[in-house]
């Protein structure tokens, strides 16, 4: 496996991706792992994790816009997201991941942790290369960040198969935002798998988490890992 910092041109600003690549001869598939809120830092660890399943990894800095010196809190930079610039970030990672060398631009899927759940579901109806989505307790996917839809009300345009991981102790998203979503989906026939785990809550499989929980996280990787082999084959 080998992984580096790679700097992509979004919106005037250098953005930074973490990649991460298994040692294949040959073009292999290639997963977006979305953030959380306290940063893309703290999922470098998962872009490994997938790396050693045969899948490229490429986790972009969502916070890029803000001055390298930026001191405020996660929530705070949190709250200058907007869906607008998330799609055009996520959107730039797809398309640096579709012209590597090493990777199969036929086999893109997205993977994301709390607000990187949420942006899951956000991309899967709206960029048509992702071919699959694993979502990971993603919060307030009811609400519009800006100007436009929220991911909820864009269920309708959902392109491709959703995986969903979720804590039935967490409040954000609770089980009933889950069944909420799972109803949506299902109005709409689009592909879905849901997994709910108990005595797990909010970032549960998050790695260095107050909250993380092996059992559950234990649970999810077979389940996460399996579907994108899966969908990359084209089942």
């Amino acid at each position: 496996m080998a992984s580096s910092w790679e700097n992509l041109n979004v919106d005037n600003s250098k953005m930074r991706v973490y990649l991460s690549q298994p040692e294949n001869s040959r073009p292999a598939p290639a997963v977006v792992v979305v953030q959380g809120q306290t940063g893309v830092d703290d999922f470098v660890k998962f872009s490994d994790l997938v790396a050693t399943h045969g899948i490229v990894a490429a986790a972009p800095d969502l916070y890029h816009r803000d001055p390298p010196d930026c001191k405020d809190d996660a929530p705070t930079r949190r709250m200058r997201l907007r869906d607008a610039t998330v799609i055009q970030d996520i959107d730039a990672t797809v398309n640096y991941l579709k012209s590597h060398k090493s990777v199969d631009p036929s086999k893109i899927g997205i993977v994301g942790f709390c607000m990187g759940g949420r942006i899951v579901y956000l991309m899967s109806s709206v960029n048509p290369d992702i071919k699959a989505g694993v979502m990971y307790y993603g919060g307030d996917p009811f609400s519009a960040w800006g100007e436009g839809l929220s991911p909820f009300d864009r269920t309708k345009a959902i392109h491709c198969p959703i995986m969903g991981h979720f804590g039935e102790d967490d409040k954000n998203p609770s089980p009933a935002d889950m069944r909420r979503l799972d109803a949506e989906l299902t109005k709409f026939e689009k592909p879905h798998e849901f997994y709910s785990y108990p005595n797990a809550a909010h970032a549960f499989a998050n790695f260095g988490s107050g909250n993380y929980r092996k059992h559950a996280a234990d649970a999810s990787w077979p389940r996460t890992f399996g579907f994108f082999e899966k969908q990359f084959k084209g089942e």
